[in-house]
């Protein structure tokens, strides 16, 4: 190898830094939108600042959660529509906070690939901000890595990382009981699970990511890149009403696995499954991989992207406040005193 004649540099092997701080100029408005009270600073120091005080706490407990987008990357990198996954991410962390009665304050961002394009990862970011801005959260820091040898071209990966804050004493779940109300909040679709599972059925389907969609007026690739929907405000809101027992994230291990990791040991849920509509797309990869219904049900989400246990007097203002706020209200069963979780009706 002959070496260029003022020596060889970080860009001669894959790394440009003036990509980078293009990056950070570029992702700055959409960061300084996601502005919220107790931010101190956010990019472009070696740390970000919150104070918790400022953002009207007292007597905080800290709640912190990490996630990433899994194999849905795989679809956004192959068609090239990139825009949702920040949405993805920031959805996955942030929904799983509320779950403990925590209201999100702050998120940073991991974005690695092998080699940086600025309009790309400025997409990327660009909807991470947009789902902090939605969640109420401030994008405050990230660390972006171009990593040359370590991913294919025009590959990528994505983590999240989010800090959440509750006064002392709040947390969720607690009072859970028999006779509690299960209602179930509508998904947007798949959300950001089982997309090993997903991407097999569409192999198996012979479809290709720009074909019509069986299902929806779009091509295929566009349609499973619908994002997670961000539940935060709508359960803050929830919560703050009052009778709101637990949440349940539905994400992966599907209805099966979810609901029960809020219960206490003794207890267990009865959800019938004719109480809402099962969504084309899951009726769809039932169809084409003959996946049982039991099968479905600890996979995806099914419909129904979060649900509350929440006190039967409740339950119906908790119905009429959320339906308000936008959200697809389902009353799917109730608290039980068998363990586990039991199901009547049919989803297929």
């Amino acid at each position: 190898m002959t070496l260029p004649r003022n020596g060889i540099t970080y860009a001669d092997a894959g790394v440009d830094i003036d990509a980078g701080n293009a990056l950070v100029d570029r992702i700055k408005p959409a960061a300084k939108r996601t502005n919220r009270p107790g931010v101190m600073a956010g990019l472009g120091g070696f740390g970000a600042l919150f104070d918790l005080k400022a953002a009207g706490y007292t007597d905080p407990v800290l709640v912190a959660a990490t996630d990433g987008v899994g194999t849905k990357l795989r679809i956004a990198i192959d068609t090239g529509h990139v825009d949702g996954v920040g949405v993805d991410l920031v959805a996955m962390c942030v929904n799983d906070l509320v779950c403990q009665g925590a209201e999100p304050l702050f998120f940073l961002d991991y974005f690695a690939t092998g080699t940086l394009e600025t309009d790309k990862a400025a997409r990327i970011i660009e909807g991470i901000a947009l789902g902090c801005a939605r969640a109420g959260c401030a994008l405050i820091g990230g660390e972006t890595a171009e990593m040359p040898g370590m991913y294919p071209a025009g590959d990528f990966d994505l983590a999240g990382f989010s800090v959440g804050a509750m006064e002392r004493g709040q947390e969720l779940p607690r009072g859970v009981g028999a006779g509690d109300v299960l209602l179930g909040l509508a998904s947007d679709g798949v959300h950001s699970n089982g997309y090993s599972l997903v991407r097999k059925l569409v192999d198996i389907s012979g479809l290709g990511w720009d074909d019509a969609c069986p299902w929806a007026d779009e091509t295929l690739g566009a349609a499973l890149l619908t994002p997670t929907r961000l539940y935060v405000k709508q359960a803050l809101s929830a919560i703050r009403a009052g009778g709101v027992h637990a949440l349940a994230h539905i994400t992966g291990g599907g209805l099966t696995e979810n609901l029960p990791r809020v219960l206490p040991e003794h207890l267990g849920g009865h959800i019938d499954l004719s109480t809402w509509d099962l969504p084309p797309v899951f009726r769809w990869m039932a169809e084409t991989g003959g996946i049982a219904e039991a099968e479905l049900l600890k996979t995806f989400n099914c419909g129904l992207g979060m649900i509350l246990v929440v006190e039967a007097e409740a339950a119906d203002t908790l119905t009429a406040l959320l339906s308000d706020m936008g959200e697809d209200v389902s009353r799917i069963g109730q608290i039980s005193e068998t363990e586990g979780v039991q199901y009547s009706g049919r989803l297929l």
